[in-house]
């Protein structure tokens, strides 16, 4: 199975002409790679800029994801939500992926009930939903729980015909590059939390599912430790910040995808 590769751009760059290059970039380092499927996540209005530099067919498998979805799934794709964006308009762009419950957007007041709502939606209108969970600090023996309940409260209610389209990208917050005092994960850590998330799927979708979703991890991602990472026994691939707006060091990290 191929690894996911996500670059989660955020609010960057700032110009059209530095998001093309940074995407024709990725293109380059993703051409020859066999082993990964490399999404890009750039702000809504570089979407359409770079759709139209996708390339063709399987070559260099770059998809695109948006950072946000709206809640609802009109059925006409539209209607009254001013500054909002449907599943069904993303899809329509060429957009594959899309990111729900980014711990930034858990930090502007996302609630799980919205979250759940948003990852129904994008779902429902054909997009991968990439779930992203994880505990604002390490506490002995809670942080767990604090996962499960992410999970728990993001899927209730979603028929199990939708698990195909959902990922996991475990996002421990004190991991997070821009946090204070961030700092990656270690694998061994990441191994043991995706074999816990895979429980708590299994007790709401059961084994199939549970054995299926791919699981990502996030924070702090480098071309140090992603080799790492994407050793990791179940691990699906990665979620790249930082790194991903250094055209050099994301190369490096896909190189990892290699070894």
């Amino acid at each position: 199975m191929k690894k996911i590769i996500i670059a989660n751009w955020k609010m960057n760059p700032a110009s059209p002409k530095e998001a093309q290059r940074l995407f024709e970039s990725a293109k380059s380092s993703a051409r020859n790679l066999k082993k990964a499927e490399v999404v890009i996540a750039p702000p809504f209005l570089y979407l359409p800029l770079l759709k139209a530099g996708l390339p063709r067919g399987k070559a260099g498998q770059v998809k695109l994801a948006a950072q946000d979805v709206f809640w609802e799934n009109p059925p006409a794709g539209g209607g009254a939500f001013t500054g909002e964006i449907s599943a069904r308009m993303l899809k329509n762009l060429g957009v594959s992926y899309v990111i729900v419950g980014h711990s930034e957007r858990r930090e502007l007041g996302e609630t799980d009930e919205l979250i759940s709502q948003k990852l129904k939606a994008a779902a429902s209108g054909g997009l991968r939903a990439v779930l992203c969970v994880g505990e604002r600090e390490r506490v002995k023996d809670s942080f767990p729980t604090l996962v499960r309940d992410e999970l728990k409260k993001a899927l209730k209610g979603i028929s199990r015909r939708f698990a195909s389209k959902i990922i996991i990208a475990y996002e421990p917050v004190w991991a997070v590059s821009t946090g204070k005092n961030a700092r990656p994960d270690t694998p061994q850590d990441f191994f043991e939390m995706s074999i816990f998330i895979r429980r708590v799927i299994l007790d709401i979708w059961g084994k199939s599912a549970a054995f299926k979703i791919p699981i990502l991890y996030g924070g702090s991602v480098s071309s140090k430790n992603a080799a790492g990472f994407l050793k990791v026994k179940g691990a699906a691939g990665l979620l790249v910040g930082k790194a991903s707006l250094n055209a050099r060091e994301f190369s490096k990290i896909l190189e990892a995808v290699k070894l």
